[in-house]
């Protein structure tokens, strides 16, 4: 599957423990990353300085849902059963 140009739901459901430029503390559950622009595209995509977890994300369809709304939804889910 390909990502959803424009969805971003990874780049604001899950917690992001390693730096990221502009967030060097890294980034909370449910905040949107600092390098995702308005039209919800990775800034550093392509970039060395992009996280490995972030450049290590697969888009599937367990992930990712049928909407940009679903993968929101899907991944804030996820995120919350495994932060316990």
């Amino acid at each position: 599957m390909q990502c959803r140009i424009g969805c971003g739901a990874c780049c604001i459901a899950p917690s992001i423990s390693s730096p990221i430029p502009g967030m060097p503390d890294g980034k909370p559950a449910g905040v949107r990353c600092v390098q995702l622009d308005e039209r919800n595209l990775c800034k550093l995509f392509g970039d060395a300085r992009r996280p490995a977890v972030c450049a290590a994300f697969e888009a599937d369809a367990e992930a990712c849902g049928q909407s940009d709304e679903e993968a929101l939804h899907i991944l804030t889910e996820w995120e919350r059963i495994t932060a316990a």
